[in-house]
């Protein structure tokens, strides 16, 4: 059972191969995430990944890890603050603002901070519901 104030973290990079294919299977093809020559001449002098890519980490957690299996992901709200770059370690940080138990809900802050700089990247809350964990 997950409880207020409870943290979970996860540590993840992405490479520009799964940048690439993320972008295969969105279609969201835009240069400045897949071609280098094309992102060096934008403010990020380099390509930039989806933030939909970083975020969608938050459903693997989510499903599987924590709270885990039988999770339902219900809503999810998002600020992309800064920029993320591939073969750079994250940090996701899930923490429980408020469990919901009669209805077997819960309220998760939801971060992802570049490890070296402690930069948030992204940010947002989540609402899952899951019958055995909440």
């Amino acid at each position: 059972m997950i409880e207020n104030g409870q943290t979970y973290t996860h540590d993840f990079k992405f490479t520009q191969d799964e940048v690439n294919r993320f972008a295969e299977v969105t279609g969201d093809k835009n240069p400045v995430h897949t071609d280098a020559e094309f992102a060096a001449k934008t403010m990020f002098k380099k390509p930039i990944m989806h933030g939909m890519l970083g975020a969608a980490l938050f459903s693997k957690v989510f499903g599987v890890l924590f709270p885990g299996e039988g999770t339902i992901y219900l809503k999810q709200s998002l600020s992309f603050l800064k920029p993320m770059y591939v073969d750079i370690d994250y940090e996701a940080i899930f923490t429980v603002k408020e469990v919901i138990k009669d209805k077997h809900r819960a309220i998760i802050e939801t971060l992802i901070k570049d490890k070296i700089t402690g930069n948030v990247c992204t940010s947002g809350e989540a609402l899952v519901m899951n019958m055995d964990r909440i």
